[in-house]
């Protein structure tokens, strides 16, 4: 079943619930899929109304800026033998070619690469624990966790649901264009039959053989 057939299943407070926790988790250093879960419910708010796409947008930065604080305090704690842990748990997502991609963005980029990581898979998941890991302090995490966290969290929202409003309302538009296209087409070949059948009528007629009488 499709993440979205499945989210269309479940009342909406479940589905707020759900998308904090799963970006919360993925924030907080676990590999899931978030922003699948967040574009899929922000669609689905574009279509049905139950689902309030404020609440949405303010549960998806809640669990990303909670996440990523938890992250932050675990990493800041469990230090280098956590990332050590991480890369035998999770070799593809913790591999030691993506930690260290992830430590030349952060020493490069210090705070921003917290705020711009947001956007990208792989530093959305490595942001919290690493910034802990590498001491960054908590007031420079602080002020890029939660600016990036509502500005991913609610952006996507907004553009994924503007983006499904304005889709189905051209689908309805399309749908009565295609309808009386349709219409058109039906009206005019009965219109050429029409005209075919009146004028092959009196050619037959006129081909008929006449009686001959005795």
């Amino acid at each position: 079943m499709h993440v979205q057939e499945w989210l269309e299943t479940v009342p909406a407070v479940a589905v707020y619930a759900l998308v904090g926790v799963v970006i919360g988790l993925e924030s907080l250093g676990i590999p899931l899929p978030g922003e699948i879960i967040l574009v899929s419910s922000a669609l689905l708010a574009s279509q049905h109304g139950d689902i309030d796409p404020v609440v949405l947008g303010a549960c998806a930065s809640a669990g990303a800026i909670i996440g990523d604080s938890i992250g932050y305090a675990i990493g800041r704690k469990g230090g280098r033998p956590l990332l050590a842990w991480l890369g035998k748990k999770f070799p593809k997502h913790f591999s030691e070619a993506h930690i260290a991609t992830a430590e030349r963005s952060f020493e490069k980029w210090g705070m921003w690469a917290v705020f711009f990581g947001r956007f990208v898979a792989l530093l959305r998941i490595f942001a919290g624990p690493l910034a802990g890991v590498l001491r960054m302090p908590y007031w420079k995490f602080l002020i890029a966790n939660v600016f990036g966290g509502i500005l991913w969290a609610g952006g996507t929202t907004a553009v994924i649901y503007y983006v499904g409003v304005m889709a189905e309302a051209w689908l309805k538009r399309f749908s009565w264009l295609g309808l009386v296209v349709a219409v058109l087409i039906g009206l005019t070949s009965m219109l050429v039959l029409k005209r075919k059948a009146t004028k092959t009528g009196p050619v037959q007629r006129e081909a008929e053989p006449v009686p001959v009488g005795d």
